[in-house]
């Protein structure tokens, strides 16, 4: 297999940093570009007596944006190693979010760090890494919070 486009799916835990560093060393070895996505989780709007967006629901995710991109440019910088890399955030679930970047984007493989958690959190939360695994057209690499990079 070869790969030439590699998505990176981050937030801002442990096991995304091993899923940015795995990824990026993949891309370093096949020679391919990266994209890195971070997804912002829909905040639930309330509306004002007047019918209108409350303030604090705009307010969050203009800051959510601005530390997407924040987020993306610190993994790139500590990762990248010039290795040429996109940036792509949106607002969606997790699973859904990271199935339709990697489509549009076109890549060849996800890589995605999980939490590793069992029991019944798992029973009731489910996996995103899990769930983009099933429904991607593309490879999954799971990057699992043990493991050592």
């Amino acid at each position: 297999m070869n790969f030439s486009k590699i998505l990176i799916a981050v937030d801002n835990s442990t096991c995304a940093e091993k899923a940015a560093q795995a990824g990026y060393e993949l891309a370093k070895t096949f020679g391919a570009e990266v994209a890195l996505v971070n997804i912002i989780e829909p905040v639930p709007a309330t509306m004002n007596q007047d019918l209108t967006l409350a303030p604090v629901f705009l307010e969050t995710y203009d800051n959510s944006d601005a530390n997407s991109h924040i987020l993306l440019k610190e993994i790139e910088k500590r990762h990248g190693n010039g290795i040429k890399t996109t940036y792509l955030s949106v607002v969606d679930n997790a699973a859904h979010g990271i199935i339709d970047q990697s489509d549009e984007w076109g890549s060849d493989l996800i890589v995605i760090g999980t939490y590793g958690r069992g029991g019944l959190y798992h029973f009731l939360m489910g996996s995103v890494a899990e769930h983009v695994a099933r429904k991607s057209a593309c490879p999954v690499l799971i990057i699992p919070n043990k493991a050592e990079i």
